[in-house]
């Protein structure tokens, strides 16, 4: 099996020096990887787009590489690009069982990107601002208004609504205030609590994804779009030709509600935030090994 390999190269690694680094990792698991690809994408694709998501963010270099390894092929078997302008998925360093773990995240785009192949005509995600007009009413009868200020300062975001509409003229909503998508990302993500990740760099997007899988939970979809939407938010050490297969190895933090307090895995030191990074695959191997 592709993972018995995996922890074999990993073993060895430990044991008997030089120690490779990740760029050699995965050079030495492309025969491997290949196998695991979808049709659709060749193990050098997948190569450029892993040294691209290395390169967008450095702080991956501290996560093991199994985990590496099973978001990429996570997102690959997806077909989301991540940690890209594209804002499709993203790969994100975080504290896992006393380490330090690449976890996989579904970005807006790439939930909507989904959605559209799950079998959906019209999906949107909208801000509401404290000078829009905004009506919503459930029951029997629901009802949605929105109309965004077209002159002057809208104000400050205060909610988040997500549609859909389906081929045959069904559709259904969503709506969190913007509280609620605060409480959401402190209780679900450790990098918002540590001011990095893309709650940080792109809220916005976050908070719309947020409620769009709130909105798509009504949603008659695909069992390949429900399948998808499990691997959101997920760490795997394993590689197979379905990651989905595979069990989320997330140790979650709990937050008391009343203080605020955080319980979070066994801590680990901050990972380093100013890396250098001229040409750290060739000259400073000492930064991703195992």
């Amino acid at each position: 099996m592709a993972n018995n390999k995996i922890q074999a190269a990993v073993q060895q690694q430990k044991q008997n020096g030089p120690q490779k680094t990740l760029r050699q990792y995965i050079k030495s698991m492309e025969g491997e990887i290949a196998k695991a690809l979808p049709s659709v994408m060749t193990p050098e694709r997948f190569t450029r787009i892993t040294l691209s998501a290395l390169s967008a963010n450095p702080q991956l270099c501290e996560c093991t590489p199994q985990s590496f390894l099973g978001a990429m092929m996570t997102a690959a078997q997806l077909g989301l690009e991540p940690n890209t302008p594209l804002g499709q998925a993203y790969l994100i360093p975080r504290r896992n069982h006393g380490v330090w773990e690449c976890q996989f995240q579904i970005g807006y785009k790439g939930l909507r990107d989904l959605a559209y192949k799950g079998g959906v005509v019209t999906v949107q995600a909208w801000t509401v601002c404290e000078n829009d007009e905004f009506v919503y009413e459930l029951g029997l009868d629901p009802k949605l208004i929105h109309k965004p200020l077209l002159k002057g300062d809208r104000g400050k975001p205060i909610a988040y609504y997500a549609v859909f509409k389906t081929k045959e003229g069904g559709y259904g909503f969503a709506v969190m205030t913007q509280d609620e998508v605060n409480d959401f990302a402190k209780k679900r993500s450790d990098a918002f609590r540590g001011g990095n990740g893309p709650w940080t760099t792109d809220f916005e997007a976050m908070a719309k994804k947020t409620v769009l899988k709130q909105a798509l939970k009504y949603a008659p979809m695909s069992v390949e779009f429900a399948r998808a939407v499990a691997m959101d938010e997920t760490i795997h050490s394993k590689i197979s030709p379905d990651m989905f297969d595979e069990p989320d190895e997330t140790d979650y933090v709990t937050v008391n509600d009343e203080t605020g307090e955080v319980n979070e895995p066994a801590a680990l030191p901050e990972a380093p935030q100013d890396l250098e990074y001229p040409d750290f695959l060739a000259e400073q191997p000492e930064k991703v090994l195992v």
